[in-house]
């Protein structure tokens, strides 16, 4: 087997070229180890051109997500445990992402998914379904999703989700458009506080969605602009729509700052914590004042304990 070369070929239609092209660049990157540069370069050997990894709208495409774009996000995943074949359910995957079936999908395992948004209740309309809150509930709990987080107007009453007992939160912006400044730290606030997983939604849970989750990632992962685009478009295709492209790439070096700062925050309140619990077993008397007489095998359980505890 091994000696046998695995052959990938396709039409002449250069969307489906370029979708074979990444295909075996995954592979290779995966299973090969090699570099997203390397893999390019092979790939591009001839002189060969392949189209942009494009948005959901129609016309114009003005934002060229490459290849090795797409590469690099891949390789990110693999570092950072978002991508894992020892853990990825392929059946749960494209059951949930159809929209009968919820329409959602994992960008970050255990922590932020994207979702359509839902509706008051449960019905066909234009041959599209729309599910009420209480569709979500089950699979919900099961994944420990806690945070729901709507970005579009109101379709459904938010106590429904708030009297199960997830929390809801309210951070409108219009279809289409980019989130301000205020909007940003609301979520990023939000998402670092919650205990659970996130369901993050607008109305079909791709571009404003899309926008606010990547903001995420480039402060906590410090991944690019282009990267983060690829790897959400990756889990949940078409997501992060126009204009919104763009804003991105201005946002991600202050997105980088401020997760530089958030990290540095974070490591100096875990020194100190350390540090107390250092001054607080230094404090520690081992030899009991009114038993100063006391036998070496009457202080020996407490010397015992102190060590037990000091490796916990």
């Amino acid at each position: 087997m091994l000696r046998k070369k695995i052959v990938h070929y396709c039409g002449s239609d250069q969307k489906k070229q370029a979708n074979a092209a990444f295909l075996i660049g995954c592979y290779t990157i995966i299973y090969l180890r090699e570099s997203p540069e390397s893999v390019y370069r092979h790939l591009l050997f001839g002189n060969v051109s392949y189209l942009p990894f494009r948005d959901a709208a129609f016309g114009t495409c003005t934002f060229h997500l490459t290849l090795l774009d797409c590469f690099h996000a891949i390789n990110k995943a693999l570092q950072y445990g978002f991508l894992d074949f020892n853990t990825f359910d392929a059946n749960e995957y494209e059951h949930y992402e159809r929209a009968e079936n919820g329409d959602f999908n994992w960008i970050i395992p255990k922590k932020i998914m994207a979702f359509s948004g839902p509706h008051s209740r449960s019905r066909i309309e234009n041959g599209y379904p729309h599910h009420a809150p209480e569709a979500y509930f089950p699979y919900f709990r099961r994944h420990n999703v806690t945070t729901v987080i709507r970005l579009n107007k109101k379709m459904y009453d938010s106590r429904r989700f708030k009297d199960a007992g997830f929390d809801h939160y309210d951070l409108f912006f219009a279809d289409g458009s980019i989130p301000n400044d205020a909007i940003i730290k609301a979520f990023l606030n939000i998402c670092e506080n919650a205990e659970g997983a996130i369901a993050v939604h607008c109305k079909a849970g791709l571009g404003r969605t899309g926008t606010l989750i990547a903001c995420y990632i480039m402060k906590h992962y410090r991944m690019t602009a282009a990267e983060t685009i690829a790897w959400i478009r990756i889990c949940r295709p078409g997501s992060v729509i126009g204009t919104q492209q763009h804003f991105l790439l201005e946002k991600q070096s202050e997105m980088w700052l401020e997760g530089d700062v958030y990290r540095s925050k974070l490591k100096k309140t875990q020194k100190l914590a350390v540090t107390k619990i250092l001054s607080g077993v230094d404090d520690i008397s081992i030899n009991d004042s009114k038993n100063q007489n006391a036998s070496r095998k009457d202080s020996e359980p407490v010397i015992i304990r102190m060590v037990c505890c000091w490796k916990l």
